[in-house]
């Protein structure tokens, strides 16, 4: 179902049809006006459009960083469970013979 929320970004009122809830809305609106705050803070002078690109810029950057990490991550998560897997193994094969080992059926 699609809501309709009324946000204000940099001044200016819009209305935002998404399947999202308006608390949603609401809060990636904010997000976007306190990025908005802290380039403009940092940048006095821009005009909106540099504003709105150099935060597009910023927001692109750190979901990207997001990625990198999250990527990483999960690598790592699966060298680890690999490492655990292969003891696991390596316990199980010096007490239950190979013929009694639960088989994987997947």
């Amino acid at each position: 179902m699609e809501n309709i929320t009324k946000i204000t970004i940099l001044g200016h009122d819009y209305l935002i049809k998404s399947d999202e809830t308006s608390d949603q809305v609401q809060e990636v609106a904010n997000f976007l006006n306190s990025r908005f705050e802290e380039i403009n803070e940092s940048a006095k002078g821009l005009s909106e459009r540099k504003t709105a690109i150099l935060a597009a810029f910023h927001i692109a950057n750190d979901y990207f960083q997001l990625r990198r990490e999250q990527r990483d991550f999960l690598a790592e998560y699966s060298r680890r469970s690999e490492t655990l897997i292969n003891q696991i193994d390596s316990v199980l094969g010096s007490v239950v013979p190979r013929n009694e080992r639960v088989q994987d059926s997947g």
